[in-house]
């Protein structure tokens, strides 16, 4: 019985060591290229802009998990193959919110095809490990707004998604928000971040500000609910504050954590590496 009850022990210490260094996993989402490495040292996990970042070889080598960033419900106009999308006739109206990035109809099969057999393939032989998902949210909001025009377009993009996991069986899957998306895709994806959950940047005001409360908290259900439906999934935010208020960027941490998240927090044009802020 003492034996027993020695490998029960063990087990049990193993698994909550496992949770604690699963708890600390630190990551962050730079768009920059010019940060020097060190900047990166307390970081597990790091999401670059695909085609500008700093070097990678040597975060790979130091056992970071590498992430580039794929837009994949709109294209902005200094990507590479922007013209060749436009040309095709694959990208709809512009993002008001962002100027020179045009909004993608997922439902095109060419579209599709340049996704998996072009953009993905760029970004893993580049040394990324994997991919972040971004602008998914596009999708469903132009059904919503226009349901007869953009009939499809959620599933569509749930498609692509599984298209993707289905093409690389064994690259790390991490999803920008696509809140809409999560119950049809939760289980071909390795992550979900949730953006602006606590914390955002006001355009018009030049300002950040918290979430108001009941979106704050919606949020945090919705994240909670895909990890209770699949227990392997990571959840990840991401919120945005002034890196002077460092009380008000420690409070935004605590408050993740304590949601059962793992948190970053940066300015809104992620061109720095913003550290936590010691204890």
């Amino acid at each position: 019985m003492v034996r027993v009850s020695s490998v029960i022990l063990s087990l049990v210490v193993c698994l909550l060591t496992a949770a604690h260094a699963s708890a600390q996993m630190r990551w962050a989402a730079y768009y920059g290229q010019d940060a020097p490495l060190h900047a990166f040292d307390d970081f597990n996990l790091l999401v670059f802009d695909s085609d500008a970042h700093p070097p990678l070889a040597p975060l790979a080598d130091r056992g970071k998990v590498l992430l580039g960033y794929l837009s994949v419900g709109e294209v902005a106009s200094y990507r590479s193959y922007y013209a060749a999308v436009r040309a095709q006739g694959v990208l709809l109206q512009e993002n008001s919110n962002w100027k020179g990035s045009f909004f993608v109809d997922v439902r095109d099969s060419r579209w599709t095809r340049r996704v998996l057999d072009e953009l993905v393939p760029q970004i893993l032989r580049r040394g990324f490990s994997g991919v972040f998902l971004d602008t998914l949210d596009n999708p469903a909001h132009l059904e919503r707004t226009n349901p007869r025009t953009y009939r499809g377009m959620s599933e569509a993009a749930a498609a692509l998604v599984a298209a993707i996991r289905g093409r690389y069986p064994h690259i790390r899957i991490m999803l920008n928000r696509a809140y809409d998306l999560l119950p049809s895709v939760d289980r071909h994806i390795d992550d979900v971040v949730g953006e602006s959950v606590y914390a955002d940047y006001d355009f018009e005001t030049k300002r950040y500000q918290l979430v108001p409360r009941a979106l704050y908290e919606q949020q945090v259900r919705i994240l909670q609910s895909a990890r209770q439906r699949r227990p392997q999934l990571r959840v990840f935010s991401l919120d945005y504050w002034d890196p002077a208020d460092r009380a008000g960027v420690a409070r935004i941490y605590a408050e993740q954590r304590k949601n059962g998240f793992r948190p970053y927090v940066a300015t809104v044009e992620l061109d720095r590496v913003v550290p936590e802020p010691a204890p």
